[in-house]
């Protein structure tokens, strides 16, 4: 039971924000896709295929991340306690984690069209980067944003078996919701990660903060308007984005308090709240377009 707290800890199960995050774009691309008019069987089935390889792919990024930052984490006051860190799981046990969890994640994949599987895997390289990007750049959640999202590619991929302008439209914008979060994120360890040389958005942006979330948030809200506008969505989709305006701009960016790291870690959980409301907007916009 000792050993299976410890794995739980180390996948970050009981923070399932983090699952979440990953699991929503996918949710949305295979939403966008998807014809309600047709048997629900496969959506339904797709949906848990997606939910259960988002959990299965981000426990596997956190341990490949705890991997690559085990000195980092040791001087953050917030991180110092995770498992590897601390030493109470070694490197060698957490790869063979790692090799399960991705080999599982394989066995769902391999239940999708072929380009959805091919363009998958190919975005393993990104997966496995992303942690060493906070070494070089001070644009590390760029590249969390384009790996994090790409289930949106997925989701549309799965039932169309062929891209198009739509899902890549609502694909950057999704880039610019996840440098926004996670941003926010950034900024509870912003004073140890200057003191040991990790760079972010956070820091980049930290005296001009609400200008980039701004410019971030209004990037991601417009391509939603603008996915909704080529899939001729009826006009009762838009004004539901009412609520997503609002949850963006005055729940999120003008509550916001840098300093507190409490209010930061507040603000960015409520990013799923941002994912629920988009779905429902797009089923709004399906079921009556």
């Amino acid at each position: 039971m000792k050993h299976l707290n410890l794995f739980i800890e180390l996948i970050r199960l009981k923070k399932p924000i983090g699952f979440m995050l990953l699991f929503w774009p996918c949710l949305w691309g295979l939403t966008i896709a998807y014809n309600f008019n047709a048997e629900l069987f496969t959506y339904f089935q797709y949906t848990f295929f997606f939910l259960a390889g988002s959990i299965l792919m981000r426990s596997a990024g956190c341990i490949v991340n705890d991997i690559y930052d085990k000195n980092f984490d040791k001087k953050v006051e917030r991180t110092k306690n995770r498992p590897i860190a601390s030493g109470k799981i070694s490197i060698k046990l957490g790869l063979i984690y790692v090799i399960i969890l991705c080999l599982c994640a394989f066995l769902i994949l391999i239940n999708f069209n072929k380009l959805t599987i091919i363009l998958a895997l190919c975005s393993i390289p990104f997966a496995l980067l992303y942690p060493l990007m906070k070494r070089i750049t001070y644009w590390p959640q760029l590249f969390l944003g384009i790996t994090f999202n790409y289930g949106l590619i997925l989701g549309w991929i799965s039932i169309h078996g062929e891209l198009n302008i739509v899902p890549l439209i609502m694909y950057f914008g999704a880039i610019f919701w996840t440098l926004g979060y996670d941003t926010i994120y950034g900024f509870q360890d912003i004073k140890d990660d200057e003191i040991i040389g990790v760079k972010s958005t956070s820091i980049k942006f930290k005296n001009i903060p609400f200008v980039f979330l701004i410019i971030c948030y209004l990037i991601f809200f417009l391509t939603i308007i603008i996915t909704g506008i080529y899939l001729k969505f009826d006009y009762v989709f838009f004004m539901s984005l009412a609520l997503l305006f609002y949850h963006l701009f005055f729940r999120q960016i003008s509550k916001l308090n840098i300093k507190i790291k409490k209010n930061c870690l507040e603000i960015f959980k409520s990013n799923n709240e941002i994912g629920l409301l988009i779905f429902i907007s797009i089923i709004i916009g399906k079921i009556l377009s």
